[in-house]
This record gives structure tokens, C-alpha cells and sequence, in this order.
């Protein structure tokens, strides 16, 4: 988290280098704008692409509330909240799972949360 938090020099790099070859990211789950067909985002090319759609022109701050750890998974329970260039910000509520293989690669990232909340939450930025 802290790497997509800080995004300081080589970020995506260095969060691209959490994965493995055949990782998949399903953030949300299911079919939405981020990802028509459902299917989720396989493979280094794909996980980059996701990077650059969802994460690199926003500031990120994760708030976790509850982690739960089982074996080589964790299921995370909180709020995520992006903030746009233009100050507005994004709320998403969910349970964000990882498993990682035995060399601690991340090997899928679910995330269950509901994209028609979360264009609910876009609050513009505040003008004082």
C-alpha cells in the first residue's frame, strides 16, 4: 500500500514487481467500465494497463479496518479514497482479498466492492 500511496520514484515498477507472470486483478469483481467483459486483468501487460487506468492519476488512502489472514491469503476489510486532480474525491467500500504463491508473488487481487456506490460517493472538491 504504501508504494501506491507514495508513488514516489518507480512506483509502478516496484508495485508491477508484487506480482507474479499470471497474476490476475479482479478490482471489482464481476463485470463494470474498468473491466466490460469481467474477466479480470491477467498478466504483467494487463496488471501495467490497470495501473495506468486506475491508479496513476490519483492519490490513494487506504483506511483498513479489519485484516484476516489464512494460510497464503488475506482478506482486508475497509475504505479506499481516491482523489482526482481536480480535488474530487472517490469513495469505495469493500473487502479486498491477496494470495500470493510460494515465492510471495501476488497472485490474485479480488476486490468486492460495488462500482454504482462508488460513483455515488464523488464528492467535488471543496472551494473556500
Amino acid at each position: 500500500m504504501e508504494i501506491v500511496q507514495g508513488k514516489g520514484d518507480n512506483a509502478k515498477e516496484q508495485w508491477l514487481a508484487l506480482f507474479a507472470v499470471d497474476a490476475a486483478i479482479e478490482d471489482p469483481i464481476g463485470c463494470s467500465p474498468l473491466d466490460p467483459e469481467g474477466k479480470g486483468h491477467r498478466g504483467k501487460d494487463a496488471i501495467s494497463a490497470f495501473w495506468d487506468l486506475t491508479i496513476a492519476n490519483v492519490q490513494l488512502k487506504f483506511d483498513i479496518r479489519s485484516s484476516y489472514a489464512a494460510g497464503n491469503e488475506v482478506a482486508n476489510v475497509g475504505t479506499i479514497t481516491s482523489t482526482l486532480a481536480d480535488g474530487t474525491t472517490i469513495t469505495v467500500e469493500g473487502v479486498f482479498t491477496y494470495r500470493v504463491d510460494a515465492a510471495g508473488k501476488i497472485v490474485a487481487l479480488r476486490a468486492y466492492w460495488e462500482f454504482d456506490k462508488m460513483v455515488m460517493s464523488a464528492a467535488p472538491a471543496s472551494r473556500g
